[in-house]
């Protein structure tokens, strides 16, 4: 353990959905690679006592990823209880017993967001909060306003190189596998940029609807649940400027840089639309304008990217379930050989999920006495058999203080402003029919002649 590591781990939802389904997952595994070795603090207001928060742990881990016993038993050795309302300093006075000696201790806030002002107060009177670090899920605020306040709120008790805004999304092997082939590899960045490229397409497609989840999902919409933070972030990846090294700061800054220069978004740019059947969901309102779909036109106004255009679509019930980058390419200055067929550009290809690949788009010759080329694409195909989970590596860095996969506030707060405008019915919200690629008013947004890149099912050719 470094001498910056946190000395122990305290997650506020214990008894929660998150933690039954990712907290305990990722304690165990990092229990079987070695990576922790702290007091484990579980904190709620259940009326359960230790053993049976253990007895809760063993099913979360027999439900998800698995019950290895060596490991189950650490965990179980390491885990302490404080059962206690979140309003009540008794709570707090409990906790800080149990901390002890322990410095930097690390807060998961595993709670919504409606309990954080409380917590944090708890945590600040009662000294818990004392050179420590804060964990919070997002959603970060629900827009600018609300993400400006949760800000304020987080900064009363903590400074922002102790404040870890958990998006899983960014822990996940494929988004970083993103981002270092983008900076790793020296014959991109000469093609990198408005010379070459003519446009950006990123899809989040998912095949399910809400399954069961209408009153959650009236909450949110498409654009809130994934545009604002992982679709964003992706971006961010694709055109953020190298940062000077690779530590949290300098990959932060880039990430800010490039945030602030989008341009705010306009209801002209914007098609919301929503799957026939949506409405006949449990906790769906008879009248509801969310939007399950959402297809956006960005801009980004700095010197690499001026007048690219960037598309972003992101909806459910869509033909399949995949979440795909598409780099198009200009085509060759002067021609030199007649095209066979439509012309076609170069691109390059990422598929993020359920498979993983990078690919390179091409033409190669025909076979024959004519100079004439087809389409060919340069596949590189990832096998990730032993992929880390995202919750594991993203707690690991927060308890190291690593905080490059984490995103800062004022990022946060440049994302909603990009998308601030067109939250709510700023653009009316269309149907579609379920296993289409959405209404078919996503076109409108495209420019210059470009069209939608569908992406195809798993192990298809595109």
């Amino acid at each position: 353990m470094t001498a910056s590591h946190s000395g122990a781990f305290v997650f506020f939802g214990a008894t929660g959905d998150l933690a039954y389904k990712q907290i305990f997952p990722a304690l165990q595994a990092m229990i079987r690679h070695g990576n922790l070795d702290l007091p484990i603090i579980g904190v709620a207001k259940s009326g359960l006592n230790l053993n049976q928060l253990r007895d809760r742990a063993r099913d979360s881990l027999q439900k998800h990823g698995g019950l290895y016993a060596d490991a189950f038993a650490k965990l179980s050795a390491r885990l302490q209880y404080v059962n206690g309302d979140y309003h009540d300093d008794a709570t707090y006075e409990q906790l800080r017993r149990a901390l002890g000696n322990a410095v930097r201790p690390m807060h998961y806030l595993a709670i919504p967001p409606s309990m954080f002002e409380s917590v944090i107060q708890g945590l600040a009177k009662s000294g818990c909060a004392r050179d420590a670090r804060v964990v919070v899920e997002k959603p970060f605020g629900r827009d600018l306003a609300s993400a400006q306040l949760l800000n304020r709120t987080l900064h009363k008790s903590f400074a922002e190189d102790a404040i870890f805004r958990i998006d899983h999304y960014l822990g996940k092997e494929a988004v970083e596998n993103l981002l270092y082939f983008r900076f790793a590899n020296t014959f991109l960045e000469p093609v990198w940029c408005r010379d070459h490229v003519a446009s950006v397409q990123i899809t989040m497609a998912e095949q399910m609807g809400v399954q069961g989840r209408g009153a959650f999902y009236e909450e949110v919409g498409a654009i809130r649940d994934v545009v604002q933070n992982h679709m964003l972030q992706v971006m961010t990846l694709l055109t953020m400027e190298p940062p000077m090294d690779g530590g949290a700061d300098a990959m932060r800054d880039e990430k800010s840089r490039v945030l602030s220069a989008m341009r705010p978004l306009v209801p002209a740019e914007v098609v919301r639309g929503q799957f026939r059947g949506y409405l006949d969901e449990a906790g769906v309102s008879p009248a509801s304008q969310v939007e399950t779909f959402a297809a956006l036109r960005l801009r980004i106004d700095n010197a690499r990217w001026s007048g690219v255009p960037f598309y972003i679509r992101a909806g459910k019930q869509l033909p399949v379930t995949c979440t795909e980058v598409m780099i198009e390419l200009k085509p060759p200055a002067h021609a030199v050989f007649d095209v066979d067929g439509p012309a076609q550009s170069n691109y390059f290809r990422f598929r993020l999920s359920p498979d993983v690949l990078i690919s390179v788009g091409a033409r190669t010759k025909v076979p024959g006495e004519l100079m004439v080329g087809t389409a060919a694409e340069l596949i590189a195909h990832h096998r990730l058999h032993d992929e880390m989970m995202p919750y594991e590596r993203l707690l690991g860095d927060a308890m190291r203080g690593d905080a490059a996969l984490f995103t800062r506030g004022d990022a946060v707060e440049a994302a909603w402003r990009v998308v601030d405008p067109v939250l709510g019915n700023a653009a009316p919200v269309v149907g579609y029919e379920p296993d289409t690629w959405g209404p078919a008013a996503a076109e409108q947004i495209m420019a210059g002649g470009d069209q939608w890149h569908n992406p195809a099912p798993e192990g298809a050719s595109p």
